[in-house]
């Protein structure tokens, strides 16, 4: 009897009537095993049924005949916090073929306020807060997020390093209970540079203590990822251990061009302590280059007291032969980007905010020095004292070789570490790093087509449900019946992104379709201007 009743099932399936009907697409579902042919059947914005569904009908049919169906890309590591703000259609991210966001490396959106003082883009001061804001105008990707340290770091303590209080480390405590009682994914770090950098270990630790109970995770860009990465890579070990959490290292990378070669060194101290039995994993962006601020190359104490300090700090001479010697030579623990790329030429301008200065947008350091006629340290004072501390930029650090090594991996997944943007309006203004729009096409045309770094199931499953489960994220990142209708239709023969570093707004092409929660969002190529993003939530979420 039950053998003649699961007979049937797929014929009853066939019969019923959809919302939506995917139909002969080349079915790859996330877990990683082969592709397989069959159709999607979505309702009520859940997966509803999968394989074949002779016979069905539904409101809106798609043949995806030749074209890859997988579950919509679940970026782990995204910075789209306030973009989506300006532009809910998260244009850069969906013609990606993304559905899902992670948000708040370091700085994230809440706790907003305390002694940071209540930035004038913030009308929140907590993740409730926050979350409203997003939905109130509409989103076209889901978006869940992560408490960054920095961030509770300066609501609590302020702009400056410590020691704090014992006072102070239990208000940092709480904001992130709250946190995760509101839906955040874990505690994020980003331990680089100021303010993240002036977090200890212990204060890690004891942040991370109160995201365990909750389910959550620690995802950190580690402490130094140059001539420290051995050392870094332990610390977040040993936090994890400590706080007995699982640990997620963001953009995994050897970036000083001296240690260039030695990722298997890495990946080994990695793969130990999952032998011990720790949760412990990592992600790659598929480029050879970073983005931080020119400012990461101004020593650690220059920065206490925020961007205006430093601008105060740059333009003191009794402090110049200091600083000097500091940038070109580095300080014991401190990781130096200009030591790390080994010239000024491994450095490309992203965003300058002062118009007098955009002609520099996107061009070379070395070339900007030359066109400025100045010594190096002045060409870099004058651009941050005159653009306020700040000026975004693409770092070329770490190695082609050594990335696909850790890429190959099977515990390391993928992730941006871009901004959702469009080609068009306020957010076309930027010269950004040409992951913000290629990420994932990248990863599908060059490293699975072009050059079979990976094959394309495992491809999928390391921008899929590698992601989802990372944060304990269960019901996305697969295509199965019960699962929400995030899907991804692509084209494996014509996927590949055209963003460059001299010409980064750019949309890839290939991507046909995108589906999130049960609304086609991308039609043939074409944002339709629907958003039906939900938030997240991580599984420590108060009802």
């Amino acid at each position: 009897m039950i053998r003649t009743i699961l007979a049937l099932l797929p014929l009853l399936a066939s019969a019923q009537s959809y919302d939506l009907l995917i139909r002969n697409g080349r079915i790859v579902d996330g877990t990683g095993n082969p592709e397989f042919p069959g159709d999607v059947a979505v309702s009520a914005g859940k997966i509803v049924a999968v394989g074949p569904l002779r016979g069905a009908t539904a409101t809106r049919v798609i043949d995806a005949a030749g074209l890859v169906v997988s579950p919509g890309f679940f970026d782990i590591h995204n910075h789209s916090d306030y973009t989506l703000l300006t532009d809910g259609n998260g244009q850069s991210f969906i013609r990606q073929g993304v559905t899902t966001v992670v948000l708040g490396e370091g700085g994230s959106a809440a706790p907003a306020g305390g002694k940071q003082g209540l930035k004038p883009r913030s009308d929140w001061t907590d993740f409730k807060g926050y979350f409203s804001r997003l939905l109130r105008d509409g989103i076209s990707p889901n978006v869940a997020t992560y408490v960054g340290s920095s961030q509770i770091w300066t609501y609590v303590h302020g702009e400056r390093p410590g020691p704090i209080t014992p006072a102070e480390l239990t208000e940092m405590r709480r904001l992130v209970r709250q946190a995760m009682q509101q839906g955040a994914l874990g505690v994020a770090s980003s331990l680089s540079g100021p303010p993240g950098a002036w977090i200890d270990t212990d204060t890690m630790v004891a942040l991370c203590e109160e995201a365990a109970p909750f389910g959550g995770i620690y995802s950190t860009h580690i402490r130094n990822e140059g001539d420290g990465v051995f050392d870094s890579i332990s610390e977040a070990i040993e936090i994890g251990r400590r706080a007995r959490i699982p640990v997620d290292v963001i953009h995994l990378k050897i970036a000083d061009h001296k240690l260039w070669g030695r990722m298997p060194e890495v990946i080994a101290r990695l793969r130990d302590a999952r032998a011990s039995g720790q949760a412990v994993e990592a992600h790659v962006y598929p480029y050879r280059a970073g983005q931080n601020d020119l400012a990461s190359i101004i020593p650690p104490w220059a920065h206490e007291g925020g961007a205006a300090a430093l601008v105060a700090r740059l333009r003191d001479p009794a402090l110049r032969a200091r600083l000097e010697n500091e940038i070109e030579n580095g300080i014991p623990g401190w990781y130096n980007h200009y030591t790390a790329t080994g010239d000024w030429e491994g450095m490309q301008l992203a965003v300058i905010s002062n118009p007098a200065y955009r002609q520099y947008q996107g061009k070379r350091m070395s070339d900007v020095i030359r066109a400025m006629k100045k010594p190096p340290v002045d060409a870099l004072f004058e651009l941050l004292i005159e653009n306020g501390g700040s000026v975004r930029t693409v770092f070329f650090h770490h190695s082609e070789q050594d990335m696909q090594y850790a890429l190959k991996q099977p515990f390391v997944s993928v992730g941006s570490d871009g901004a959702a943007i469009a080609t068009e309006g306020l957010l076309a203004a930027d010269h950004p790093h040409p992951r913000w729009y290629g990420t994932f096409p990248r990863l599908f045309g060059k490293y699975v087509r072009e050059e079979k770094v990976l094959t394309l199931e495992e491809a999928v499953r390391k921008s899929t449900s590698a992601n989802a489960a990372k944060v304990r994220v269960f019901d996305r990142g697969l295509i199965r019946p019960g699962n929400w209708a995030d899907i991804t239709v692509f084209d494996p023969a014509r996927i590949i992104d055209k963003a460059t570093f001299e010409s980064p707004h750019q949309y890839p092409v290939g991507i046909e379709y995108v589906v999130v929660n049960g609304t086609v969002v991308l039609d043939k190529g074409k944002h339709n201007g629907s958003r039906p993003g939900a938030i997240v939530y991580g599984p420590g979420k108060a009802n």
